[in-house]
């Protein structure tokens, strides 16, 4: 990776966001004909993404083949093959512990479909988010080996269940652990623990460590199967088609945010094309109900197909996403897609509510580094999309802490994370401490169990650990822009030309595109808060354009009431709008400054 120096852009100091812009990589304001532009778009893109000039064809089609590493590279990878395809040529049971959101969803999907591509059968287990919380419980693995299975496999959970691992191994099963949450420096005691972020992992997985759960569940398919080749397993039957199993590897990663570089990019572009042949029923039947009449991008993973599956684990039934990923039937996958989309309805109206409930908390706390926001009555199904919200709506970390949710008057909390500010760390140091009954994650997000009584020593402690980082991550802070355009280069070839840069999520962002100077010819508001925009270039082009839950901020103010007689540039991702009768882009705006104060640079 290369780092760029990054220029002006466009002139712009302070946006209406308060914000100085600049270019990502270099001077790419196509309107003005920028000097020295050497290359084309993608690459333009791929540099000032940090791709060498010499890998640039390499990161230009992502494919497995360059970026898949070793397994036997992570510890403990063989041993935890080895187990699995014993378990599979003895024909022992075997149970597949998940978590309930999609990760967990994902993983526990791709090895039940693994095992029964084996010609072997494996059960699943996925705990009420309610009653069991978060993570495998003693008793739920205890209660599984008396049922029978000898051999259980956790996914996206088990990196800090010491207790209940503890209680496993004495009840005389085997648990093996596929998880990417942080670990501390005692592991707990199990037959395999697969992690990258286990502290003493080589310097080549530790590299990897930004993989989600699924991720590390696909790269044990292949230890697995290769374990398996190299027992004959396969003289007699054809090896089952690991590629098949992306389009699950895709969805996880994406829902999970996680980083979407090397490895993760890799999976998450072939994923796509294998999502796109709608080769498993429930896949397929999850796009159908999410309303989308071609292939899924990668957006639609995180905003549309994601939150489908993940309503099941947050306010409906914790098994329904593992189902519909495993099931072969039609006419089930379409009756657990339908149940899926009405209760992501309904998550919404919940999620409406304690949002609602949490930003009135935010005034108190303006001076604090971490949103520490607690009540009772909250759904714990939602908490971590609002601390989601409340993060995107203050720029700092955020907590939202569903009190007395389990009935015996302790808390439970979710936590979202900005970049440069590692939450799960703190969240582990916080537990350490004696500040909180359970606590993890990674640097992004972190859940949390803790006595109602210790929420302001937790607030005060997270203020005095991330106080530096959170200030240092939100000093100056800037908007990074990829491309300058007239608006009448805002066209769907443009969209298409942005996208084969892509995918693009958390780590490769998505191409930003600053449009102008229009004047804004509409605006009103649409839904709850958005405000939509018609807006017209000195070019004579006009464009459609949306700022999302924006109606009561300076920017959702400005577009609505405040710049009908000044030219501003407005910035976002380009996007094409499927909705409309004409295929067209349009513009998702996230910030704006005034062309009358902007001196092109």
């Amino acid at each position: 990776m290369v780092s760029r120096v990054a220029m002006t852009a466009l002139g712009v100091d302070c946006s209406l966001g308060g914000r100085a812009w600049r270019w990502r990589g270099g001077n790419m304001d196509m309107a003005a004909g920028a000097a020295g532009l050497q290359d084309d778009i993608i690459s333009q893109l791929l540099l000032a993404r940090g791709v060498a000039r010499e890998d640039i064809a390499r990161h230009s089609n992502p494919t497995l083949r360059e970026f898949l590493p070793d397994p036997s590279a992570f510890r403990d990878m063989d041993v935890a093959a080895e187990r699995l395809a014993q378990a599979i040529l003895t024909s022992e049971k075997i149970t597949i512990y998940g978590d309930y959101d999609v990760d967990g969803a994902t993983s526990s999907a791709l090895l039940v479909r693994l095992v029964k591509a084996l010609g072997h059968s494996a059960d699943f287990y996925i705990p009420d988010r309610l009653l069991e919380g978060y993570g495998p419980s003693a008793e739920a693995l205890v209660r599984l080996a008396a049922n029978g299975s000898s051999l259980i496999v956790t996914v996206d959970c088990g990196a800090m269940a010491h207790d209940a691992l503890a209680q496993a191994h004495a009840a005389g099963v085997d648990v093996i652990v596929v998880d990417h949450h942080k670990c501390s420096a005692q592991l707990p005691v199990a037959t395999a623990l697969v992690n990258p972020n286990r502290l003493d992992e080589s310097d080549l997985a530790a590299a990897h460590g930004h993989l989600a759960a699924v991720g590390v569940a696909f790269l044990l398919a292949i230890a697995t199967l290769r374990t398996l080749r190299h027992r004959g397993f396969f003289e007699t039957r054809a090896e089952p088609d690991l590629f098949a199993l992306l389009d699950l590897v895709a969805l996880g990663t994406v829902a999970d945010v996680a980083a979407l570089h090397g490895l993760n990019r890799a999976m998450v572009a072939q994923g796509l094309k294998v999502m796109a042949r709608r080769e498993n029923t429930g896949m397929a039947a999850l796009i159908d109900a999410s309303r989308l009449n071609r292939a899924p991008t990668c957006s639609d993973l995180g905003f549309a197909l994601g939150p489908r599956i993940n309503a099941g684990g947050r306010v409906g039934e914790s098994t329904l996403g593992v189902r519909l990923l495993t099931t072969e039937d039609p006419e089930e996958a379409r009756a657990i897609a339908t149940q899926l989309s009405a209760l992501n309805e309904e998550r919404r109206a919940i999620e409406a509510a304690v949002q609602e409930a949490a930003e009135a908390q935010l005034d108190a706390q303006h001076n604090r580094a971490v949103i520490v926001a607690a009540g009772y009555d909250w759904h714990p199904g939602v908490i971590g999309i609002v601390a989601g919200r409340l993060k995107e709506k203050t720029g700092k970390p955020a907590l939202v802490i569903a009190l007395g949710a389990d009935g015996n008057g302790l808390g439970k909390g979710s936590g979202r994370s900005i970049t440069g500010v590692d939450l799960g760390a703190a969240i582990i140091g916080a537990r350490e401490q004696g500040l909180l009954v359970a606590g993890g994650g990674h640097a992004m997000a972190a859940g949390l169990t803790i006595e109602s009584d210790k929420l302001s020593h937790l607030a005060d402690w997270l203020d005095d650990r991330l106080g530096s980082a959170v200030a240092s991550a939100t000093a100056n802070q800037e908007m990074l822009v990829d491309i300058g355009l007239a608006p009448g280069g805002l066209t769907p070839e443009l969209v298409e030309t942005l996208e084969r840069a892509g995918p693009f999520g958390v780590g490769w962002p998505g191409p930003r595109v600053a449009v102008g100077p229009i004047r804004v010819l509409k605006a009103d508001i649409v839904g709850k808060d958005h405000v939509r925009v018609i807006a017209r270039g000195n070019d004579g082009a006009s464009f459609k354009a949306v700022a999302f839950r924006a109606a009561e901020s300076e920017l959702g103010q400005t577009l609505l009431h405040g710049s009908r007689n000044r030219a501003l540039w407005l910035v976002g991702r380009a996007k094409i709008d499927d909705w409309a009768s004409k295929r067209q882009a349009e513009l998702h705006i996230e910030d704006a400054a005034w062309a009358d104060n902007a001196t092109r640079a």
